[in-house]
Parts: structure tokens; sequence; C-alpha cells
């Protein structure tokens, strides 16, 4: 009976709980708003930490808070994947509204180390790249509502000296499709029980973007629209302070950075650290007067510089990373307690306005930082070759990643380009073509290396003595378009050298025609020159198409755009070196039907990379499908099936589909599984564990389980 009477005290408190109607002051300061400026709620219908908030709701209330206030205005950035706008919101007095584009105009010129001692500081906050951990998305509401509405002395001398912008979600993907998962389990009685459907979401989750893809990781990389327009903006406005709030699991507290000093990148200027414990003194002080407990300098690192609270460091400017232990839900039992989702919003809103306390009182030290960060000079007239003979194509996406970092770069040839170290960006320029194996620190939170060339297979050597002109300096990527080397009635060949051979080729396939590839290499004189051919190239034969010989010439000139493939005209299947093009090693192709298996145990990162490598970059359909659809009915529709890391669907199914000719590619884990079961006829190599039968001690088992693995 006791326990009966405990269970339902418990049901009685989460009720009570769920009936509370946070006034507007659990969040902001008691202090007079401008009553013509809606808040959340009156727009809403209910108060912030009632609901989840969806993306659609939240967009619609910042931009009416634009209409109403003459402090804000609106700078949309980019488009999510699925068409979903990311947007600044950008906060400041209606004096400094006025001089808005010479402020902006301003702002560009710190690279160049003479940013005016008189401009403003600006904060950059930032809220939910991981589209679960929505408390930060929730409290940018009730932040741009007290910087449009605040009438204290505190926020008007704020937005004077600083220009607030206030990016509400950098993952609206992901928020979306969580604030969809916890408001459908959202039950009218609260329940913290761990247990319930509400914290147990759907494979992907809401983490990650449309393809399942960290945004967190792709500061420096830039492979997705979220990041490449974010870092437009943030090279734009060249900011003092960019905050990037987080959650964590939600037995924790809350963190706020200087993360571990050992694991701060040493290219990071010493004084950013200390700026960064300054700034924390502020949201200590905010943290204390809610008694919310917290912990600083431990467990996070500032060391792998994709990361939006490191990226800013490298840049003049301190990013500071907020954890705050999640709710996950609307009401969750923790080892700490019941936890309510208004409770984790409330800490995101206090160190959101500790950050811009700080930011104000420190706004001298900030910008002289900044200003003297760029004024540093590189540490000798060195300079970065880099070299790719055969993939131009793979070579240009680097120079335009690059470019979009603000680094200058010079083209010598087609295949060869400069990067100086002599610029402002020289700290960047390291860290991304380095090759460091040894460290101050080898435990990682993160990636412990991001060497980017190698990650491009690009060949790179730093050397003195390297000259360029201001005439070789490369403004954008040009638009690629391919060559057609001639026009043939006989066939075509192209190598299988450049990034986007897959794409042609699948374009050509799609229209129809027939493809080969060669098993073996050949040479073939052309145009009175002999030129190699090797595995996997690509013959396009005239006859026995349903296009004509000019048709085909059209049809391949038209899908050359964005590549650098030359595309070979032969007028005989009869080759000066190697196999003839009749030959039983040059074997037909059939166009890819690709199953990419999913759901399950399957790793959302791995099976993202390969949906989006396929979709977005080759142009090539991928069939989403569940484990457990995996069937011998259900794989008559494929030639291609793609397990990666932790698939594990219908092995019996498989395996008689692979003997009939099916296609299938494993990566990671999947591959051991299909050796495992006979899909495979491969031995596998055990890495040692690194056991020892010394004794050892219970405070540095972390770190010893930490010392035999890499995170990243």
């Amino acid at each position: 009976m006791t326990r009966l009477l405990k269970v339902l005290f418990v049901l009685f408190l989460a009720s009570k709980i769920s009936a509370q109607d946070h006034p507007l002051t659990y969040y902001l300061p008691d202090i007079e708003y401008d009553q013509s400026i809606p808040t959340p709620k009156e727009y809403l219908g209910w108060q912030i930490g009632d609901w989840h908030i969806s993306h659609d709701l939240l967009q619609g209330y910042m931009k009416h808070l634009a209409e109403k206030s003459d402090r804000v205005y609106i700078e949309q950035y980019a488009r999510s994947h699925e068409g979903r706008p990311l947007m600044g919101m950008i906060f400041t007095s209606p004096e400094n509204h006025k001089n808005i584009d010479q402020i902006k105009a301003d702002q560009t010129k710190i690279i160049t180390g003479k940013g005016a001692a008189d401009r403003p500081v600006v904060i950059y906050q930032g809220y939910s790249i991981h589209g679960n951990e929505s408390s930060g998305a929730n409290a940018a509401v009730l932040i741009a509502y007290y910087l449009a509405a605040a009438q204290s002395t505190e926020v008007i001398d704020l937005l004077k000296e600083a220009v607030v912008i206030v990016d509400p979600v950098f993952n609206p993907d992901g928020l979306n499709r969580f604030a969809s998962w916890a408001n459908t389990h959202k039950s009218k009685t609260l329940n913290p029980d761990t247990q319930a459907r509400e914290f147990d979401e759907a494979w992907p989750g809401g983490r990650t973007n449309h393809y399942w893809f960290d945004l967190n990781r792709d500061w420096l990389p830039l492979v997705h629209p979220e990041s490449i327009g974010r870092l437009e903006m943030f090279h734009t406005w060249k900011p003092n302070i960019l905050t990037d709030h987080h959650e964590m699991g939600s037995d924790n507290s809350f963190f706020f950075q200087p993360g571990i000093p050992s694991r701060t990148n040493p290219i990071t200027p010493q004084k950013n650290q200390d700026l960064t414990l300054e700034i924390a003194k502020y949201h200590a002080a905010e943290l204390d007067k809610l008694g919310s407990m917290y912990y600083s300098q431990e467990s996070f690192d500032d060391f792998y510089y994709g990361k939006g609270s490191t990226y800013p460091d490298v840049n003049g400017c301190v990013g500071i990373l907020f954890e705050q232990a999640s709710s996950r839900g609307h009401l969750r039992q923790t080892k700490n307690g019941i936890m309510s989702f208004p409770f984790t919003i409330r800490n995101q809103v206090a160190t959101s306005l500790s950050t811009q306390k700080a930011g104000y009182a420190l706004r001298k030290d900030l910008k002289s930082f900044q200003t003297n960060f760029y004024k540093t000079k590189a540490p000798s007239t060195q300079a970065y070759l880099i070299e790719e003979k055969h993939d131009q194509s793979r070579l240009e996406k680097f120079v335009d990643l690059l470019l979009k970092h603000q680094i200058k770069v010079y083209k010598k040839s087609n295949d060869k380009y400069v990067v100086p170290l002599e610029q402002a960006q020289h700290r960047l320029i390291e860290t991304i073509f380095e090759k460091n194996t040894t460290f101050r620190d080898s435990l990682f939170y993160d990636v412990s290396t991001w060497t980017m060339p190698l990650a491009f297979n690009l060949k790179t050597s730093k050397k003195s003595g390297l000259t360029w002109k201001d005439s070789e300096r490369v403004k954008n990527t040009s638009v690629s378009i391919g060559k057609m080397m001639g026009k043939s009635n006989y066939g075509y060949v192209f190598k299988w050298d450049d990034y986007y051979s897959p794409k042609f080729l699948y374009a050509i396939q799609k229209s129809g025609l027939r493809t080969k590839v060669a098993a073996k290499p050949f040479s073939m004189q052309i145009a009175d020159k002999t030129v190699e051919f090797t595995y996997g190239s690509i013959i396009v034969p005239i006859q026995n198409q349903h296009l004509t010989a000019t048709e085909i010439h059209e049809l391949l000139k038209r899908n050359l755009k964005n590549t650098h493939i030359e595309v070979y005209p032969i007028e005989t299947g009869f080759t000066s070196v190697g196999v003839d093009l009749g030959s039983p090693s040059i074997k037909s192709i059939d166009m890819p039907k690709v199953a990419l298996v999913v759901e399950g145990s399957v790793t959302s990162y791995d099976a993202g990379e390969v949906w989006h490598l396929l979709d977005q970059t080759y142009n090539i359909p991928v069939s989403l499908v569940e484990s457990h659809r995996i069937n011998t009915k259900s794989l008559l529709q494929y030639n291609t099936v793609i397990l990666v890391n932790g698939a594990r669907p219908n092995a019996s199914a498989l395996k008689s589909w692979v003997e009939r000719g099916g296609i299938l590619i494993t990566c990671k884990s999947a591959t051991a599984w299909a050796i495992n079961n006979g899909l495979a006829n491969a031995s596998q190599k055990k890495k040692s564990n690194g056991t020892s039968s010394q004794s050892k001690s219970y405070i540095n088992a972390a770190n010893e389980l930490g010392a035999q693995y890499v995170g990243g």
C-alpha cells in the first residue's frame, strides 16, 4: 500500500506541475516591457515551455516581432534541405539601424586589422544545432521578445553599444522533426517515466538535419546549405562572441566553457581563453540567482575547429558552448529529481542574458582582442602548394571550400594552386593543412585531427620561394564544363578520374544509352595522340542505340556541365595496346537500382552520408529500405544493396540475391557482419584491447578508456 501511495503522490506532483502556467517573469527579468510588442504567449496562445515550438510557429513569431519593433530586422541567410528558412535577427538601437549598412561595411574591414575602436560589439547567439536539443530554440523566442520589448536602461544601453544577432535555430529540419515527436506523445497529465515513448524518438531522431548529418561538425567542411549560409553570415558580421546552446544527458546539470584547459587547440591565443573565463563569471552569477547547478573546465574541449563553439576561436571571436541537461520531453525523472522542460529553457535564457551582460561590460577588451588577432602576422613567407593532376573537379571543390573561409588562393595552373601564409587567415590555413600526430593531451571529446587536403585526397606541401601575382588570385571557382574532344559515328570513351564521373554516367544511362566499362586497360590513337585508358574507363557505343549519332553527341555535351570530364571520340574498336573494345573484358553496365538499408541498428550518420552522396552529388535515386523489409521478394527490385555501420538485415535472403548477381556494398561493421554470415570470403584482423594484468586506479579509469578511442 505504501508503494502505491508513493506512485500516486508522484503522479499528483506531475499533474500539479503540468497545470502550472509559468509567468513571463519565470524566464525574464520583472521589468517594464513595451505593451505594443506581443509576448510569445499572446502570439502562440500558450506559454513557452508548454509545448515544443515548431519551426513554422517560431519563424512566424520572429517575423511578427520584426514588424512590430524598430529594434530588429531579419536577414535570411539560407534554406534547409527541406526548404525551411534560416535567419539571423539583427537587434540594435533604432539609431544604429539607420546606419546598419555602414556598420556592416566597417565589420568587413576588421580582417585587415583596421576595425574602428568605437564600432559596436557584435554578439552572435545561436541555438539548437541539434534539433532534439530544443530548449535552446525555445529560449531564443524569449530572448528575441526581451530584446525587442524590454524598456530597462540595461537593454537600451546594450543596444546602443552592441549588435545582437539571434539565430533562433541552426537546424530547422531536425527541430521540427523532434517537436512533432515530443508534442505528439505529450499527455495532459505529464508523466516523468523515462520509459515512456515521449522520451524515445523513432529512428533517426531529431538530432541531425535532413540527411542525418550532425551540423555541429560542419563548420569546417561546409557540406550543407545551413552551414554554408551561416558561415557567410558569420564572416559578414565578424562577431566578438558566438554562443552555441546545446543539451546533454538528462542526469547532468549545466556546462559552460572554458573546457578542459589541456585540450585547447594550441593555435587558439591564450587571450581567447582568458576572455572565455571572464565571461564565465557572468554565467555563474546568473545561474546562482536561480539556484541552478553548473560546472566548467571539465568534460568538453576546445580543440576541433569544425564545431560552433571552436570555429570562432580561430577567427578572432570567442566561441562559447552551453550544455543543458535535457528533459527530452516535457517532464522527466532524473537522478537530480524531476526536471521540467520550462526549467531547461530558463537556464538557457539566463546564460543568454549573461552573455549579453558580459559582451557589454567587456566590449573594449573583446574588440581589442579581435583587432590584434588579425594584426598578428604569419610566422614566415611560406605557402602551401596544392596539386592534383587527374581530378580537377575535386581540386576545385577544395579551393571553393577555402574561399568560403575567406582564405586567399592563387591559381598557378589547372592542376596547381598556391595558398600563402601571409594573410589574415593564416591560423585557419595552418589548422586546415596541418598534419599533427602528437598532442599535449591525446584524449578528446571529439575529432582529434582534420587535415582537409587528405580528406580530398590532394597532394600538398609547405614551401618557401613560391611566387604569386594579384592577377592569379581566385575570386570564385568557375562553372566547369567538360570537353567533347570531337564527334564520332562509332563511339565515345571517357576516364573514371573525375569526381563527377558517376553523375555523368548515370545521367546518360537514365537517357537510355547502353554503356560499357573496361575491366582491363587499353590505349588508342586519337587525333594523332596516344591516349591511355585504365580500369573503369567508360565506353559509349553509337550503334544499336535508340538515339542517332548526332543526338548522342548533344546528350553527352549537355551533361558535361559542372564537370572536368573529357569525352574522346573513337572511330575503331581496334586498340593500339591492350584489349579491343569488343573484348569480353569490356563489360556492359546496368543502370544502378539502389537500396540503402536504414532503421533498426543502422547508424544514421553513415546512412545519411551515403544517401547525401548519391542523391545530392550524383543525382542517383536511392530507396531507403527499412531493415525488416529486406526479404527475397523485396530484393527483386534492386541490383545494388548498401549496408552501412550497424546494418543487420535478412542474411539468407541477401545471400541468395548475391548468388544471383546482386551487388552488395558494405561499410564498417556491416563488413564484419557480411563475413560472419557467409556473404563475403574474407578474414578479419582483431585489434588488441591493450589490457594489462597490472591493477589500475579507479580515478584514472575514464582516461584509460579514452586512450583506447579516437573521438569523431
